[in-house]
């Protein structure tokens, strides 16, 4: 016995172009508004133009946080070394990368947040 298939907009449903995020529509890839944008500066010495990028205003506390996360293999590391608690490493992480994307350079992963503390002379290659 055949079955007949209604297709969904027989049926009443709505059925997207594609899958939806839940992590909400996907941002184009035109100019955004919150990016901000690299601004070269004459380099002192050598002429050359240098590049600078907006601050996310770290406060020493999170400078050491960061240091030591970017030194460590794990959070837990960083807490012992500290002499914190895990949960102040992860909120200090947490406020650390909301500051970065507040100024428009998001660090989302650990790699990130190793390019943003190059780019701020927070940290240097021989450091890592």
């Amino acid at each position: 016995m055949p079955t007949s298939h209604r297709s969904h907009a027989q049926a009443g449903l709505t059925v997207p172009d594609r899958p939806r995020s839940p992590l909400g529509p996907r941002p184009s890839r035109g100019a955004s508004p919150t990016r901000v944008p690299r601004i070269p500066i004459p380099a002192a010495s050598t002429g050359t133009p240098a590049l600078t990028y907006a601050r996310p205003g770290l406060s020493e506390r999170e400078i050491t946080v960061l240091r030591a996360w970017l030194d460590c293999d794990s959070k837990l590391g960083v807490a012992t070394r500290l002499h914190i608690a895990l949960g102040t490493v992860n909120t200090h992480l947490t406020r650390i990368r909301d500051k970065y994307s507040n100024v428009g350079r998001p660090a989302p992963t650990k790699a990130a947040l190793v390019a943003r503390a190059l780019q701020d002379g927070i940290v240097t290659l021989d450091d890592l």
